[in-house]
């Protein structure tokens, strides 16, 4: 990272907080005007010195390394993130709606790993563990 000139963080724990992967010491032996991106900031950052900044202000500075971590970074181009989220999740809605929930679930893994709440219980267990819930399994609520 010393050398670099753009670090982009991009670490997705689903529902869950992402860890952070880049120190302070890390951004502090960086070049002078290097840039970082944080696309993590919506999950709490992927770098010690990010914080989540606006379109209207969307950069600082820490240890002369510009930072970039605009949340909701798909708000700047609704239309194309709104066409985007449809065509990936229009398929797993048919399949709920066409097999109900457990059998979508039961013929698709993908979407099963998707659920969050089932009856009443959280069943993902990064959900559950930044909620400070037992996970259920699934599997074991429709037994």
């Amino acid at each position: 990272m010393a050398n670099a000139d753009l670090v982009v963080g991009a670490v997705l724990v689903p529902g869950g907080r992402a860890p952070v992967l880049v120190t302070e010491d890390m951004v502090a032996n960086m070049r002078p005007r290097a840039v970082i991106v944080d696309c993590a900031i919506d999950q709490g950052g992927c770098v010690e010195t990010a914080r989540e900044t606006t379109h209207t202000d969307p950069v600082y500075e820490v240890h002369g390394v510009v930072h970039y971590c605009v949340g909701n970074v798909p708000g700047a181009v609704p239309v194309t993130s709104t066409k985007a989220l449809t065509n990936a999740t229009l398929p797993y809605l048919v399949a709920l709606a066409v097999e109900g929930p457990q059998r979508a679930a039961a013929l698709d893994p993908a979407l099963a790993a998707g659920f969050n709440t089932m009856g009443g219980r959280v069943v993902n267990p990064a959900v559950a563990g930044a909620l400070g819930y037992p996970a259920a399994p699934l599997h074991e609520l429709w037994s």
